[in-house]
């Protein structure tokens, strides 16, 4: 009967000790992946022991706690033949806040990794006064770039930037932008690697509407992806114009 009893014990603290290992598997993948956006948020970086920590094949469990798929792309971004995977993400309870995109790499096992999060990479989606500021939005990757591609009739306009990996570093090469204005339309084609910037403006008050193009050479950029932010860097650029 002593024997019974002690198997019956032994049996219940191993179906415990099994039950207690099973249930943080979940909870440790999804801390791993809020530790790596979080502390990519500060360092604006994902090392490789951070990326290493957290594998699957499913890209919903990257997200983290709170959080929802907006956009995705699928595309072969680092041009190793394996399909990889842009997010960009927003809150759940707060659709106005600001959005991350995070830029998930296969592996040869059919997983993916964390490889880049960016919090600058895209405007913000409404402004002050709750109007959405480009719409339609659009994230796609082909031939090895990933594509950003924001639309507007309105003030804001259509802004496209693209981003090509470079020596392990994920680098925007292609910044395009065109506004309707009062009297006049602009339009902006960068490439801040090669420092070669074109505007071109067409005057809309004169029923020729007559154009201009100005070619201008400035000093050549490098922008990571993880500290990007397209619409700062046209500011920045319009500002060293019209600074010369």
């Amino acid at each position: 009967m002593k024997k019974i009893i002690l198997l019956i014990v032994l049996s219940l603290l191993l179906l415990y000790s099994c039950k207690k290992e099973k249930r943080p598997v979940t909870d440790q993948k999804k801390n791993a992946v809020e530790k790596v956006i979080k502390s990519d948020t500060a360092s604006h970086r994902v090392s490789e022991e951070q990326t290493a920590s957290f594998k699957s094949n499913k890209p919903a469990d990257f997200v983290p706690a709170g959080y929802e798929i907006q956009y995705d792309a699928e595309g072969d971004l680092n041009l190793d033949g394996l399909s990889d995977m842009a997010l960009v993400i927003r809150k759940k309870e707060d659709t106005l806040a600001a959005r991350k995109m995070m830029i998930l790499i296969k592996n040869a096992d059919t997983t993916y990794r964390i490889d880049k999060i960016s919090d600058t990479v895209l405007p913000d989606e409404y402004n002050e006064a709750g109007y959405k500021m480009h719409d339609p939005e659009d994230i796609s990757i082909e031939k090895g770039e990933l594509n950003i591609n924001l639309y507007d009739i309105g003030p804001y306009g259509n802004q496209f930037s693209r981003f090509k990996y470079l020596n392990g570093d994920l680098i925007l090469t292609y910044i395009e932008t065109y506004n309707m204005g009062a009297g006049s339309h602009s339009a902006l084609y960068y490439e801040p690697m090669k420092g070669k910037l074109i505007l071109e403006t067409v005057n809309t008050m004169k029923e020729e509407m007559p154009s201009e193009s100005k070619t201008f050479h400035l000093k050549k950029e490098r922008y990571i992806f993880e500290k990007s932010s397209p619409e700062d860097i046209v500011q920045k650029v319009y500002g060293s114009v019209n600074n010369e």
